[in-house]
């Protein structure tokens, strides 16, 4: 196959497109809530894993411990999560989700529902479904398992 080969179809720059487009409204609409995407997929996971380590949470997010601590600070500083010493171990820090991080979270995932309707408005519920089971299939190859995120809680 030739590079003038037209015929084969490339979604990396359309999903870059898309991303982009998501990723600046996103933007948009979590800033009033003094959050950022990154802010919104670590509350996410404290959310689906009940608590995590911070390790396991940089792990999750992939992310440098020491972005991952100034992220908890933001959090932590805006009482969205609580941090205390793992009993099974007083060297680690075990991260919770507190009530106004789940509130939050809960307002947050408003706005984010609303961007995707934005952004997907030409796909019928049905092509909506089906473009969210390719996206997850295709990311299962690179997941992180979050299961060690719930570890030491």
């Amino acid at each position: 196959m030739s590079v003038t080969d037209r015929t084969v179809h490339r979604c990396g720059p359309l999903l870059d497109h898309l991303g982009r487009l998501t990723r600046l409204r996103c933007e948009s609409v979590l800033a009033p809530l003094g959050l950022r995407p990154r802010h919104l997929v670590a509350l996410t996971v404290l959310r689906d894993t009940g608590c995590s380590t911070q390790q396991a949470l940089a792990a999750s997010l992939a992310m440098d411990g020491t972005n991952v601590v100034g992220l908890l600070n933001d959090l932590e500083g805006d009482n969205l999560i609580q941090r205390r010493r793992s009993p099974e171990d007083r060297r680690r820090h075990v991260v919770e989700l507190t009530e106004a991080g789940l509130e939050r979270l809960a307002k947050a995932e408003l706005a984010m529902a609303a961007v995707e309707d934005e952004v997907l408005a030409k796909l019928d519920p049905e092509q909506r479904k089906t473009l969210y089971e390719l996206l997850h299939l295709a990311a299962s190859n690179h997941a992180v398992d979050c299961a060690a995120a719930a570890a030491d809680c």
